[in-house]
């Protein structure tokens, strides 16, 4: 088996191991949600309508990134203009989680960010999680505001509709992913009790400096 194919192979085989994940943490259900992971000039993604549990490396759908795939196989997510649009701005993500976590969801129904109630919240790259505006799921609309709330974050909510979570590689997007639910529910929990008190810009500019160099060395 030739490299390259051999390469992509294993990482849809990845795509398929994140998107259970996804739905064993609880981000998901059903069949909402979808993972991708770009392999060279183009990406791989979940396809459209399969339940998780089902989800084999076959029908993981190889995509170019001008919106064609082999017509042979399965039909790639609605959300792959999302996908695709992420990519393209965006050179150095790798790998892509979109999640209907409970949460997160919740707050992204009425449009609300998280704002920087905890210093965790610098673990999306800034000093907010941002929201972007509704559009139809699958749209190029979607996708366009979805690539503007991230020219500057790893995360965001999508209004009426879920989250995003973008990284190097899909072990830290799904990881991402999970933070993002964890903070929205600890976002929830802390607005029932009344008015949020808010770090300072500085504060969560401390913590974003530390955050760079947090965590083990990596290694060559």
């Amino acid at each position: 088996m030739p490299e390259r194919v051999s390469d992509e192979w294993s990482l849809r085989e990845e795509v398929v191991a994140t998107a259970r994940a996804l739905s064993s943490r609880g981000l998901t259900s059903g069949r909402s949600g979808n993972v991708s992971a770009r392999s060279g000039d183009r990406f791989v993604i979940t396809p459209s309508g399969v339940r998780y549990e089902e989800l084999r490396a076959g029908l993981i759908v190889p995509m170019a990134m001008d919106g064609s795939w082999p017509r042979e196989g399965a039909v790639p997510s609605s959300e792959w203009r999302l996908h695709r649009a992420l990519y393209a701005a965006r050179p150095e993500i790798r790998a892509v989680v979109h999640a209907h976590s409970r949460e997160a969801t919740a707050l992204a129904c009425h449009g609300r960010e998280i704002p920087a109630f905890h210093y965790m919240v610098a673990v999306a790259g800034g000093a907010n999680i941002p929201c972007a505006p509704y559009a139809t799921y699958g749209s190029e609309e979607l996708a366009g505001y979805t690539a503007q709330a991230l020219r500057d974050r790893n995360a965001c909510l999508l209004a009426h509709h879920g989250s995003v979570a973008v990284a190097g590689t899909l072990g830290d997007a799904l990881q991402l992913a999970e933070d993002v639910e964890w903070l929205a529910a600890q976002y929830c929990a802390a607005r029932a009790l009344g008015e949020v008190p808010l770090l300072s810009p500085d504060e969560m500019e401390r913590v974003l400096g530390q955050f760079r160099t947090y965590g083990q060395p990596r290694r060559a």
